[in-house]
C-alpha cells in the first residue's frame, strides 16, 4: 500500500465531490434566498483542497491494492463528511456550529435523516436543496462514482468496490468490468429518482419539492424540506407513493438492473433475500395494523391504514419519513418499529440496518444448530434459496453480528455516561448505527438537544452503520498495517 496513491485518489475524490456545491447554486440564483455566493466559495475552498492533495502526487501511476482500498474507502466518508458541512457552516442561516454542522452533513451523507434543525420551512432553499442532494449522492455511495471513474486515471476500481460492498453479494458483477458495472447501477439509481419525482410532482408536490423529496425517498434518507416532513403535504396520494418507493430502494439495485437489462421480472421471484424482505415488511405491516385498529389510535379505517402503513415500511426500510409521531403510539409498537430497523433492507440496496441477507443466514444457521441437535454426524449446508452458502460467509455474518454488538453496547455506555437516560440512549444509538434517523425519548424529535460528545458519538455510529463496520474497524487492527 502506497500511501501516495492512497493521497491521490483521495485528492481526485474530493476535487469530483467539490461539485456538489453547484447545483445549489441555480436554486440559491432562482430563489434569491442570498445562499450562491455561501455554495461558490465552499466549492473553491474544497476543490482546493483536493487540489492540494493531488498536485503533489499527480504523477502518481502505482496500482490501488485491497487494503489501500479500503483506506480510501474509510478515509473519503470521514473527509468528504467533514468537507460537506462547509457551506452550513459558512451560511448565516441557520447558524450552526462546528459539531452541529457535521453532524448534519454526516447524517445527510450516510443517508441517516437524523437532524439538529428545527424550522425548515422558514430556511433558504438552497440550503434545503443541499440537505436533499447529499443524501442523493450518499445513497449509492460516492465509491460507485469512484469506480467509474478511477480506470479513466489508471487506478483499478476492483479493489473500491469490495471494500464498499462488504458481506455475502460483494463478489457478483453484473457485467464483465467493474466501470460498467457501477454505470450501470448508476443509470437505475437516476432512473428511479427521475420517475418517483414524477409520480411526486404529478401527486401536487412542486416541483423544487418533488426533486427534493425524491432524492431522500430513493436515497432511503429521509430529510425533508418541510418540519412535518411528508405529514406537510397531508396526501395519501403521496404518502403511498412514498411507500412504494421506499419499498423499491430497500431492494438491491442489482436485481432491478438485471430486471431491466433482461425486460422480465424473473430476478424479483427467484432471489431468496428479496422473498424474505416482502414477508418482513408485509408482517410487520400487519401488526402494526392490527394493534392500531385495535386500540383505535385514528379516527377512521383509512387513516389507520395509510398511516400505519406508511410508517411500518418508512422505519423499516430506515428512511425516516414520518406522517405522525410513532414515539406517541401505544404499547411495544414503537419498540417494535425500532427493532425493525436493525434489519433494514436488502444487500446492495440503499438502506440501513444489518441487511435482510444477514438475518437470513443467522436464522438459517440457528435452525441448522437444532437439526445438530438430532443429528449429530449429519452434513447440512446453510442454504439461500437452492445453493449452498460458503461456510467462510457464513462466519463472516456472525463476526460482522459480533462487531456490531460490541460497537453498539460501547457507544451505548459512552451516551449513558454523558447522562443521557437508557431508552434515549439505545434509541440514540439504533438510529445512528442503522442509519435510520427518528429515534425515541429525548431524540424522537431530533438531535438538537442532545450532548456535544452524544453528537460526536452519533457522527461515529452513522459512519460505521453506513460502512457496514468492518471497512473502518480494520483500519486499528495491527495486522492491517504491518502488511
Amino acid at each position: 500500500m502506497t500511501a501516495f496513491t492512497v493521497q491521490r485518489v483521495l485528492g481526485v475524490l474530493i476535487v469530483l465531490f467539490s461539485s456538489i456545491m453547484l447545483p445549489p447554486i441555480a436554486w440559491g440564483l432562482y430563489f434569491d434566498d442570498g445562499t450562491w455566493s455561501v455554495f461558490a466559495a465552499s466549492f473553491l475552498i474544497v476543490a482546493g483542497i483536493g487540489l492540494l492533495l493531488w498536485w503533489p502526487v499527480r504523477r502518481v501511476r502505482q496500482e490501488l491494492r485491497l487494503r489501500g482500498g479500503f483506506l480510501v474507502v474509510a478515509l473519503s466518508w470521514i473527509v468528504l463528511g467533514s468537507l460537506s458541512a462547509t457551506p452550513l457552516l459558512l451560511a448565516g442561516t441557520p447558524q450552526m456550529s462546528f459539531t452541529d454542522a457535521v453532524f448534519e452533513a454526516v447524517s445527510g451523507l450516510t443517508t441517516t435523516g437524523a437532524t439538529v434543525l428545527v424550522g425548515l420551512d422558514s430556511l433558504p432553499p438552497g440550503i434545503l436543496f443541499y440537505r436533499q442532494l447529499l443524501q442523493w449522492v450518499g445513497g449509492l455511495g460516492i465509491i460507485v462514482f469512484a469506480v467509474a471513474i478511477m480506470p479513466l486515471l489508471g487506478i483499478g476500481g476492483m479493489q473500491l468496490y469490495r471494500a464498499e460492498m462488504p458481506g455475502p453479494a460483494r463478489e457478483s458483477r453484473l457485467t464483465p468490468r467493474i466501470t460498467q458495472t457501477a454505470k450501470a447501477l448508476l443509470s437505475v439509481y437516476v432512473g428511479i429518482t427521475f420517475v418517483c419525482a414524477t409520480a411526486y410532482w404529478l401527486a401536487g408536490m412542486s416541483i423544487f419539492d418533488a426533486i427534493c423529496h425524491s432524492f431522500s425517498t430513493v436515497a432511503i434518507g429521509g430529510f425533508s424540506t418541510h418540519d412535518a416532513s411528508i405529514a406537510y403535504f397531508d396526501s395519501p396520494l403521496i404518502e403511498m407513493i412514498a411507500v412504494v418507493f421506499m419499498f423499491i430502494a430497500g431492494i438491491n439495485f442489482a436485481l432491478h438492473f438485471l430486471a431491466w437489462r433482461d425486460k422480465r421480472l424473473k430476478s424479483y421471484f427467484t432471489d431468496p433475500e428479496l422473498r424474505s424482505y416482502v414477508w418482513i415488511l408485509a408482517t410487520l405491516s400487519t401488526v402494526v395494523l392490527g394493534y392500531l385498529l385495535w386500540e383505535r389510535q385514528y379516527d377512521s379505517v383509512f387513516e389507520t391504514v395509510t398511516k400505519g402503513l406508511f410508517q411500518a415500511v418508512s422505519i423499516a426500510t430506515t428512511t425516516g419519513y414520518t406522517t405522525d409521531s410513532f414515539a406517541a403510539w401505544p404499547g411495544a409498537l414503537p419498540v417494535v418499529l425500532l427493532f425493525a430497523s436493525f434489519v433494514g433492507g436488502c444487500v446492495g440496496s440503499t438502506a440501513g440496518g444489518m441487511k435482510v441477507m444477514r438475518w437470513s443466514l443467522i436464522y438459517k444457521q440457528s435452525v441448522r444448530e437444532f437439526q445438530r441437535l438430532v443429528h449429530p454426524t449429519a452434513e447440512i449446508p446453510v442454504k439461500l434459496g437452492t445453493r449452498a452458502v460458503n461456510p467462510r460467509i457464513v462466519d463472516s455474518v456472525w463476526g460482522f453480528f459480533a462487531a456490531y454488538i460490541f460497537v453498539f453496547i460501547t457507544i451505548m455506555l459512552v451516551l449513558l455516561m454523558t447522562g443521557m437516560d437508557q431508552a434515549s440512549a439505545f434509541a440514540a444509538v439504533a438510529a445512528t448505527i442503522n442509519n435510520l434517523g427518528p429515534g425515541l425519548g429525548d431524540v424522537a424529535s431530533g438531535f438538537g438537544e442532545v450532548n456535544v460528545v452524544a453528537k460526536w458519538c452519533g457522527v461515529a455510529a452513522m459512519l460505521l452503520g453506513r460502512l457496514e463496520i468492518f471497512a473502518l474497524l480494520v483500519l486499528i487492527t495491527p495486522a492491517f498495517w504491518r502488511g
